[in-house]
């Protein structure tokens, strides 16, 4: 079952079925964005869509699930279905994700690496509040091995 807003950037959108090719995808999007390759750790991948002419993504996966950035000490939930517009150090009008902020899931909508700081990444909500984090927090773990 897919979500209306899906349905309606079907059309002219590069779509990906597989987990191995979903999550060789999803990767790529993020680094072509700018932004850490770790910050969609999705398992089960089954699609993923980018339509190039509005910047709309979805990744849908067959469950959803919680993952731990450890750095940082925060849970994460994924939704099924994640959705985003995309540009340059930037994911907006996120669904799907929300963050564990003491005893209570949060909602992110906009994602983003602000030029003044690009060792940052801020998380927002639909409020307007926001919190930063190093960049590094959201690497992949092979890739912060070969770093060192």
């Amino acid at each position: 079952m897919s979500s209306q807003v899906v349905q309606n950037n079907r059309e002219n959108a590069e779509i990906y079925t597989g987990a191995q090719i979903c999550t060789e995808k999803s990767r790529q999007l993020l680094d072509e964005i700018s932004l850490p390759k770790g910050l969609l750790p999705l398992d089960d991948l089954v699609e993923v869509g980018y339509n190039r002419a509005t910047g709309f993504v979805w990744l849908k996966q067959n469950k959803s699930k919680q993952h731990r950035f450890n750095r940082i000490g925060k849970t994460v939930s994924y939704d099924k279905e994640v959705t985003a517009v995309v540009e340059n150090r930037r994911m907006k009008k996120l669904t799907g994700v929300k963050s564990k902020e003491f005893l209570i899931w949060v909602t992110i909508s906009d994602i983003f690496i602000n030029e003044s700081n690009p060792n940052s990444i801020t998380f927002a909500n639909p409020t307007g509040i926001s919190r930063s984090f190093p960049v590094s927090a959201f690497e992949l773990e092979e890739e912060e091995e070969g770093k060192k």
